[in-house]
């Protein structure tokens, strides 16, 4: 399977509203704002659609229509993660885990966003040779 783009759906209470916060602190851009349904899209080196429908929309499968988004993380990878960390926190966002070095290879912090939806945001780094050789790497 050839892929041309990644794109995600999520539950939105308010679809604009959630799709705004992205706009304004990750750089997406809104493309299409139907109301119920609105569609954002990051152009980069790898384009990702985010989109967010109303949560009790008749478009919106059954089993899950009106209800809350929950266990969900969206990841971005970036070059300075300490310089996103600044940034995010001067905007006010909430911090819901700290910025912290990991043993297998990743600096990263993790903000909450609308509607229960959480964004990691991360760098790779170099992994801690004694974490690799504990783990069988």
């Amino acid at each position: 399977m050839k892929l041309n783009m990644i794109g995600m759906v999520l539950a939105a209470a308010e679809p604009a509203k959630a799709a705004g916060w992205f706009a304004e602190h990750f750089g997406f851009t809104v493309d299409v704002d139907l109301g119920w349904y609105v569609n954002t899209q990051h152009t980069g080196d790898l384009k990702l659609s985010l989109d967010f429908v109303q949560r009790d929309h008749e478009s919106w499968p059954v089993v899950t229509r009106g209800r809350s988004v929950a266990g969900t993380l969206i990841a971005f990878v970036v070059d300075d993660v300490d310089a996103e960390h600044e940034r995010l926190g001067r905007a006010g966002l909430e911090v819901v885990l700290p910025l912290v070095t990991e043993p297998w290879g990743q600096r990263r912090f993790q903000v909450a966003g609308p509607d229960g939806v959480f964004v990691e945001v991360l760098q790779r780094v170099e992994p801690d040779p004694d974490w690799l050789a504990a783990n069988g790497f």
